[in-house]
């Protein structure tokens, strides 16, 4: 068995500019695109590490699942209505959250960005972006799954969500990777999974024709790919495609040992949560 654990640095985006916090103990509230999946559990453990070496208390809050902007820009209103010192935000839409945000920076209340970009411009829109390279760890991705295919055969994208800045700069990266190998083809880079396992499942399973003609599949997060897995494992395909995948959750590391799934690349949640909060 040839598995392989692909780990991505962080990058983060300092701010240009000074921004006042209060002078007593500052309450910073962190706010993840779901609290469901084991990917932003791993970010709160960080962010709460954080806060008690830095003597902040965080307030840890999000929508359930990862396609409920409504319910996101709720929180960011709510926390922005009580006035807290800080707001650390991993935006489920790229331009949603843009007025929110800025909104909380008109009010003096500083507002890091994590994970997953927003429009804007670091050290004016917003105080910083704290990220994975996302486009470069598509394209990790996607030279994985060309090198384990012999950069020969039939290749098939399930993208995440529509909006989403992180994951759409992963499923980039993928196609930059796949289309320079003149020897891999494209059958699908079209369709999406949605916010939960489940939906990405159900997803993969109406593709199954695509699936079954294809040599090799990517998913470019945790949801995305473990339903890419429970799916490939009730069709009886589960190690017979080559298949790499996004984030390390207990269940995907276990895959991996077993050979259902060929490579997965590995980001830092812990130390994202943590230099989230550090940053502001």
């Amino acid at each position: 068995m040839n598995m392989r654990l692909l780990a991505l640095a962080i990058v983060f985006g300092l701010p240009s500019g000074p921004f006042a916090f209060a002078a007593d103990k500052p309450t910073i509230a962190v706010i993840p695109k779901g609290t469901s999946h084991v990917f932003w559990k791993s970010v709160e453990a960080g962010a709460k590490a954080a806060g008690e070496e830095l003597g902040v208390n965080i307030i840890w809050k999000g929508p359930l699942k990862e396609n409920d902007r409504a319910q996101q820009i709720q929180i960011v209103e709510q926390f922005i209505s009580e006035g807290v010192d800080g707001i650390v935000l991993a935006p489920l839409d790229d331009t949603a959250l843009a007025r929110p945000v800025a909104a909380a920076m008109a009010k003096g209340i500083p507002v890091v960005i994590f994970d997953s970009a927003l429009k804007g411009e670091a050290g004016k829109d917003y105080v910083s972006l704290v990220a994975t390279d996302n486009r470069k760890g598509g394209r990790m991705g996607g030279e994985e799954l060309a090198r384990v295919m012999n950069q020969a055969g039939k290749v098939v994208l399930l993208r995440y969500l529509v909006g989403s800045a992180s994951t759409d700069a992963r499923e980039t990266g993928f196609l930059d990777a796949i289309r320079a190998q003149a020897g891999m083809n494209l059958l699908v880079d079209n369709r999406y999974g949605g916010a939960t396992m489940g939906d990405a499942k159900t997803s993969a399973m109406n593709m199954l024709d695509k699936i079954r003609e294809a040599d090799g599949v990517f998913c470019p997060n945790e949801s995305s790919t473990f339903g890419m897995l429970l799916a490939l494992r009730q069709s009886n395909l589960a190690g017979k495609k080559k298949f790499v995948g996004f984030d390390t959750s207990p269940p995907l590391v276990e895959a991996l040992q077993k050979g259902d799934i060929d490579a997965l690349v590995a980001q830092d949640p812990v130390r994202m949560g943590y230099l989230g909060v550090k940053t502001l």
